[in-house]
């Protein structure tokens, strides 16, 4: 006869993780969450001696307030569009695999902000859950996205009397799954809004050290670009790849998309799509950044018409290549 805990052994925890957010739109949330952000080592790496005063003093001081109005332009009702669309994703994934009784625990934990990876582990453990894959939604792996995350897992084992089997799954880039479904949004763009003079794939920026240091991301983006122009069959002169989102003042992953998008206007182009597929849900950076910046940008420059591609988000998709990476990373584990 097995013991009531030796049962719960074999159950199996699935932890979705992604960047995060803020609790709220306001200056102190702010201040709160991009503290947290701009002191993981991975994503800021400087001196700590040169960047932590510069980060309490100066950064945090002013940048919240500006950061604030920017979240508020794209809160809902339901709050942070990032959290919200993970919550949904986290209960069709919940749904699905209870349909096919499939005992699995389901957990959602953001690198920075709530609910955190710290808390979902916990409740894993006090579950005796031992079987542990960690999803972390950046499909081009990274080390200030995927990397920091496996930090933040290992950061909280290193507190425990207790090292659960762990799998971790670093990017999906190369997927079919995940890539037939950018396709697929795509197409339903095309479809919607009409063949654009050109089509941008966006991805987040990092300084260029960071690939001559040996991150592989830089490489992950154009393979996932050339996967999906081929499967699409686009022309090589119909689509570009561009880096967005960098700040400070070193030298960033190119080329620039505030810089390409207006030489893409003053070159004649009209008709511009952009679709970001470095994002699995839509955040500040998709919704305010590219659907709000970057249209006017466009505009400003002579462009007239301007379609934004939302993320795979919560769509079937999405979900299916979720399931199937799920799926494919517990053999032998069920």
């Amino acid at each position: 006869m097995q013991h009531k805990f030796e049962n719960k052994n074999e159950q199996i925890g699935v932890l979705i993780t992604n960047l995060g957010t803020p609790d709220s739109p306001t200056k102190k949330d702010l201040k709160k969450y991009l503290n947290q952000f701009l002191m993981d080592k991975r994503v800021v790496d400087l001196s700590r001696l040169f960047w932590v005063p510069l980060l309490k003093l100066i950064i945090l001081n002013v940048r919240p307030k500006k950061s604030a109005k920017l979240y508020k332009s794209i809160w809902t009702d339901e709050g942070s569009p990032l959290l919200a669309m993970s919550n949904n994703i986290l209960k069709n994934l919940i749904q699905i695999f209870a349909e096919n009784k499939l005992d699995i625990t389901f957990d959602l934990g953001m690198r920075y902000g709530n609910p955190s990876i710290d808390k979902a582990l916990k409740r894993f453990k006090n579950k005796a859950i031992s079987k542990i894959l960690v999803l972390p939604l950046y499909p081009q792996a990274g080390s200030p996205t995927t990397s920091s995350t496996l930090d933040a897992v290992n950061s909280y084992l290193s507190t425990q009397n207790w090292t659960p089997n762990l799998r971790f799954v670093s990017g999906y880039h190369d997927h079919q799954d995940y890539v037939g479904s950018l396709c697929n949004s795509i197409k339903k763009s095309f479809s919607e809004n009409g063949t654009p003079d050109k089509l941008i794939f966006s991805y987040h920026g990092m300084p260029e050290r960071y690939l001559h240091e040996g991150d592989p991301y830089y490489c992950f983006c154009h393979k996932t670009t050339r996967l999906v122009a081929e499967k699409l069959n686009l022309e090589s002169d119909f689509y570009e790849m561009a880096f967005q989102s960098r700040f400070g003042y070193e030298k960033w992953l190119q080329p620039y998309l505030d810089d390409k998008i207006p030489e893409m206007a003053n070159n004649g182009v009209k008709h511009l799509q952009i679709i970001s597929p470095g994002f699995s849900v839509d955040c500040l950076e998709t919704l305010e950044e590219i659907n709000i910046q970057y249209r006017e940008l466009f505009v400003e420059h002579g462009g007239e018409k301007f379609n934004y591609i939302p993320c795979l988000n919560d769509s079937n998709d999405q979900i299916e290549m979720i399931k199937n990476l799920i799926l494919e990373n517990i053999k032998g584990w069920n």
